[in-house]
């Protein structure tokens, strides 16, 4: 159904149309229904602006649907409206759209809402709403929007001072489904391997659905997570060549620290500042997290030092992996190299996660610390210490950490559990249903 049509029914309050909800009706085709969190449960009473930013296929179609609907039962017809940003070629379009609508609210409805879907395919989409605002329009509506371009939302964000209305907080980042969600939702068919599938779905609720019935991952979505991001990089004037050279280079390197000067020159790359903009354009896309070395007497992290590159959106790191990986088993038949640097990814998504959900003001700042003797893999934006093995690990190999590190413990991510003073052992499965492992 197209948008004029679906903005008529909502101005009568009609919404029981299946083809209005093409999201909400796949949704609820599949076998398990998640609950999306990320830290707006309910849509504020005021008006203002809302930015939701996020990869593709996580969701936030789906979420925006819910709420739009919702709202129309709650407010009644005339309250809310919808604007889709893929069919918006300009500001100028959006701003059209925008002041056609603005006329629709009925004079009788106390809420007013606009919700617009990937506003970021929209170039330069702060302009029309800091005009409209400008002109006394929109000041009484709550503009809910999402992207999936986190640059583009955060600085178009940034360009509306005095703009947004006065909202405790106004931008979110769209989480996936966590894996104590999919516990919850699923059956025990897959058992001690749980954790497994859910680590080659990233936590987006697609993925979930197929390999929690079917045992593997469907080849649309690795192949829509493609095309969205080689999409976002090949429109910004990057190379799609460099992308997957670059791309290779991060999946070799894993876990190990790599300064830029080698990251660029093994990708192939001009220079250092080449490198950066790819990874500054993964991180904006929310796939790659520079994780830069911490250091343990000013408890900052130092940016000069080699850093590591940890994937943040697993469906990214399949869907560009030369294994194809699509089913636990073929991911059981990897190297023991290869699975633990996806278990270190994981991690580093958890702990990327639960930082956003908590309301860190940074949560990418997740470093790591190194000496010449010992490594730890993570210290949180919480300043926690988690160490990741793939395999057996024993409290004798931690020995150090107490003359190191007296006051802190230390949390190990291990095939086994175990206990001392400071350092705790815990199973990949016991991380990921625990919010707070140390």
């Amino acid at each position: 159904m197209d948008v004029k049509t679906v903005n008529e029914l909502l101005s009568r309050g009609e919404i029981d149309r299946e083809d209005m909800w093409p999201h909400l009706a796949e949704m609820e085709s599949k076998a398990l229904q998640f609950r999306f969190e990320f830290g707006l449960d309910r849509l504020p009473m005021e008006p203002g602006l809302i930015t939701i930013r996020g990869p593709r296929q996580y969701g936030k179609s789906t979420w925006l649907d819910m709420n739009l609907r919702r709202s129309v039962q709650d407010f009644g017809g005339g309250s809310s409206f919808y604007l889709n940003g893929d069919e918006l070629a300009s500001p100028e379009d959006l701003a059209r759209e925008m002041t056609a609508l603005y006329s629709a609210y009925s004079p009788k409805a106390k809420i007013r809402r606009l919700f617009i879907d990937e506003i970021t395919a929209i170039s330069e989409w702060e302009k029309a709403i800091k005009r409209l605002v400008d002109q006394g329009l929109y000041r009484d509506v709550l503009i809910v929007s999402t992207g999936s371009k986190a640059t583009d939302l955060r600085r178009g964000s940034e360009r509306l001072p005095g703009r947004k209305g006065r909202l405790k907080k106004s931008e979110y980042i769209f989480l996936p489904i966590s894996y104590r969600e999919f516990d919850r939702v699923s059956g025990p068919e897959l058992g001690k391997d749980k954790w497994k599938a859910y680590l080659l779905t990233g936590g987006s609720p697609i993925a979930l659905n197929d390999i929690g019935q079917f045992g593997h991952l469907p080849d649309y979505f690795l192949q829509l997570t493609r095309d969205w991001i080689l999409g976002e990089v090949i429109q910004s004037g990057r190379s799609r060549v460099f992308l997957s050279q670059l791309l290779r280079t991060l999946l070799k390197y894993g876990g190990q620290p790599v300064g830029y000067a080698k990251l660029s020159r093994e990708a192939g790359l001009a220079n250092n500042t080449v490198a950066a903009g790819y990874i500054e354009q993964l991180s904006d896309l929310l796939c790659v997290m520079p994780s830069w070395a911490w250091d343990s007497n000013n408890k900052t992290l130092q940016l000069r030092k080699p850093c590591k590159f940890h994937f943040i959106n697993l469906a990214a790191v399949v869907a560009f992996h030369p294994a194809a990986l699509r089913s636990i088993h073929e991911f059981e038949m990897l190297p023991p190299e290869a699975r633990g640097q996806f278990l270190e990814w994981m991690v580093a998504q958890e702990i990327w996660r639960r930082a956003v959900l908590a309301g860190d003001s940074n949560p990418e700042a997740v470093g790591y610390w190194s000496s010449k003797e010992h490594e730890i893999d993570f210290v949180s934006p919480g300043q926690e210490f988690i160490e990741v093995k793939l395999g057996r690990a024993s409290p004798l190999d931690f020995a150090w950490f107490e003359k190191v590190f007296p006051k802190s413990k230390l949390s190990v991510i291990c095939d086994r559990a175990f206990e001392t003073r400071q350092v705790t052992g815990i199973t990949i499965e016991q991380f990921l249903q625990n919010p707070n492992p140390a």
